[in-house]
């Protein structure tokens, strides 16, 4: 059965080519010219991935998104943001938001559907991009408990609201809790082999999840930073 987008795009010349270009992938693209439009299929019908514009006429693709990963329906759906914007501000704060991946205008059509096929791939193994899923270590019940194939994390017996990216970024400490895990080894393990992210998309991510900790437990931290090595989840209980 075909993938299923969802383009959220006002131009109408943009959207007829990434329509052709993503329909001779195989792939079946439903177009909203307008925020609401967008919404109103989004209540409706279940999509594999989202294509979403920046600029709208009724009113911003990242109120979208951040509205999307609030619910726990959307928080896994792969999320590709399409701007004239190309400034890293726009970029992080795409991120920042639970963004998966980010292509600027003018863009490749070839490029854009290679990014698109990418998300889909990395999204229906139900796995980190390496292929294999992140075991959770034997014997730790608590803080943390990995749900693998819910793709669901639990801190102190309750679900985190986590984007795709978070979930496979704390798995991926979890399962070597102790240890320092490079970024590089953090973004392939999150993104993928063939991503063009940087050392800044993991330090952003990782500043979310320490927020989203810390709202559950604010009594310490459980990700710390070792300069110029990377960063290592920390199950020791916590020194008096």
């Amino acid at each position: 059965m075909a993938s299923r987008i969802l383009l959220l795009e006002d131009d109408p010349a943009i959207a007829r080519t990434v329509i052709y270009t993503l329909e001779r992938e195989g792939l079946t693209i439903n177009h909203s010219l307008l925020l609401s439009d967008a919404r109103t299929l989004l209540a409706q019908s279940r999509f594999d991935a989202l294509i979403l514009d920046v600029g709208l006429p009724d009113g911003n693709g990242l109120e979208l998104l951040r509205e999307l990963r609030q619910l726990p329906a959307h928080q896994a759906t792969p999320v590709l943001m399409l701007s004239a914007h190309g400034e890293e501000i726009d970029r992080v704060l795409g991120l920042e938001l639970g963004a998966d991946d980010y292509v600027a205008k003018p863009f490749s059509p070839r490029e854009l559907a290679a990014r698109v096929k990418g998300l889909l791939r990395r999204a229906g193994n139900g796995a980190p991009a390496n292929g294999h899923a992140a075991p959770t270590p034997t014997g730790i019940a608590q803080p943390f408990r990995n749900d693998p194939e819910g793709q669901r994390m639990y801190f102190q017996g309750e679900p985190l609201a986590l984007t795709r990216r978070e979930y496979r970024l704390l798995s991926t400490l979890l399962a070597g809790a102790g240890r320092i895990h490079s970024r590089d080894a953090l973004l392939t393990a999150a993104w993928g082999d063939d991503s063009d992210s940087t050392d800044r998309t993991i330090d952003t991510h990782i500043k979310t999840l320490r927020a989203k900790l810390r709202l559950a437990d604010a009594t310490r931290d459980y990700i710390s930073t070792h300069r110029g090595m990377g960063y290592c989840l920390d199950l020791q209980p916590a020194q008096d």
